[in-house]
């Protein structure tokens, strides 16, 4: 892998940690909805990830967020957005920040 790639991967996951779930302060990347993000060749980006219940309310919201805010990032052409539910998305999938912000631990 290459520094340029490295680095934008790095761009992504830091502009991931700027969208919040609205009925949750925690981001959604120390929520652990995001379940795998892919780059290619030309900088095309994938992301899978969840919700934190099928019927989120703000479902759309938080997609349409993730989108613009990753296309923000400089080299990156097109974002995919995708919902999944599998894995169905527990409280264990949080980072131990997450948990703290949450008055888990």
């Amino acid at each position: 892998m290459n520094n340029e790639f490295l680095q934008t991967e790095e761009a992504i996951v830091t502009m991931l940690k700027t969208v919040y779930d609205p009925e949750i302060p925690v981001n959604v990347y120390d929520l652990g909805l995001i379940y795998n993000v892919e780059i290619d060749d030309d900088k095309n980006v994938r992301i899978d990830m969840t919700l934190t219940a099928p019927n989120c309310p703000a479902a759309d919201f938080i997609v349409e967020d993730v989108r613009m805010k990753v296309e923000s990032v400089d080299g990156v052409n097109n974002v995919e957005v995708n919902i999944v539910f599998e894995p169905e998305w527990d409280k264990d999938m949080m980072s131990e920040e997450a948990k703290l912000e949450l008055g888990f631990l």
